[in-house]
């Protein structure tokens, strides 16, 4: 497994990082015991960073990682890198009301994922949303505090804008940005990744796949279960999924004259964006199964050349992607796309 680093000032880790959060929320039912395999099954193909959420079914997701680390082998535990967001409310219901970036909340919400983690310390902490009522300096400030302390190890951001990452790397090293990247969602390109890179800053890139979306497994026809948020999400939805298809159709071609995947061409090519942009960037995979993330790990065996990347660039063009990255409520939380 090749690695990288998460930044200059970041941890180092594997090409590919695996995002829990499927395991526990949003998509459906889950089987625990295959997610657990899963879990243990990446580590032994080299996959270091395992990324969380404080707030994935109201903890459930770091209780499945915490019981995944203790059942691991020592050397393959010692190896896992933790990537928690925090600060994201939610109510009994599953609903949502905010988030809480106040240095108080923040050193609450570390306290409480170290306990269900079973960790003595969290590897890359970040605060999922920015609070817009907590000036970014302070939940930054509060988190170098926890840095100290030895409880966090470093500090990352998530789904911030340039100016932001700037205020935040002047008060403390920021080791990485998560934010949103994939064929189809490309609005970092600007102005975001430049400045990740200008900072030194890593970027570590979910939703490659787009929840599925140009897996190339998602079918037209497909009806998801009633738990599963794609069913609220605009690219899923009348014309959209089937425009946002078209664009797998046209992905699929290329895939197949290389002879690999859709998703492992997807993924490939944000792999290939690092070195075409100055920027360390991670693709999370959101696999929920050790099928689905051999599938992935091919994508490091996949070399797009000048030729395929234009190819892919005509294929799936920047901006072709029909439909918002999520329902209009959750975009209004989102500093990266102001």
């Amino acid at each position: 497994m090749r690695t990288l680093t998460l930044g200059t000032t970041g941890p180092t880790t594997s090409a590919l990082g695996l995002g829990c959060m499927g395991m526990s929320a949003l998509y459906g039912e889950a089987d625990r015991t295959e997610s657990i395999a899963t879990i243990h099954a990446a580590l032994e193909a080299g996959v270091t960073l395992l990324d969380t959420g404080d707030f994935y079914a109201m903890g459930h997701n770091e209780l499945l990682i915490g019981e995944a680390l203790r059942s691991a082998p020592a050397a393959r535990r010692e190896q896992a890198l933790t990537s928690v967001k925090f600060g994201a409310l939610r109510d009994p219901d599953g609903g949502w009301s905010g988030y809480d970036g106040r240095p108080a909340a923040v050193k609450n919400f570390a306290a409480y994922s170290l306990q269900r983690l079973g960790v003595d310390h969290i590897d890359v902490y970040r605060i999922a949303r920015m609070d817009p009522d907590v000036p970014i300096e302070e939940t930054v400030g509060a988190i170098a505090e926890l840095v100290e302390k030895g409880h966090v190890r470093h500090i990352g951001l998530s789904e911030v804008g340039a100016d932001t990452l700037r205020r935040a790397a002047a008060v403390a090293p920021i080791s990485d940005l998560q934010i949103e990247y994939s064929l189809i969602s490309r609005g970092i390109e600007d102005d975001i990744l430049p400045t990740a890179a200008e900072l030194g800053i890593g970027v570590t890139a979910y939703g490659v796949l787009s929840r599925g979306l140009i897996s190339g497994h998602f079918t037209r026809d497909r009806q998801l279960a009633a738990n599963d948020f794609r069913g609220m999400s605009p690219r899923f939805q009348g014309d959209n999924l089937q425009r946002n298809l078209d664009l797998v159709d046209a992905l699929r071609k290329i895939a197949d004259d290389k002879g690999v995947s859709v998703a492992q061409t997807a993924i490939a090519w944000v792999l290939a964006q690092g070195p075409r942009s100055g920027a360390s960037i991670v693709p999370l995979v959101g696999a929920r199964r050790r099928d689905r993330l051999t599938e992935a790990l091919g994508a490091l065996d996949v070399t797009l050349t000048d030729a395929d990347l234009a190819a892919i660039e005509q294929a799936v063009p920047a901006g072709a992607a029909a439909g918002a990255r999520y329902p209009e409520a959750q975009m209004a939380h989102l500093d990266s796309e102001r």
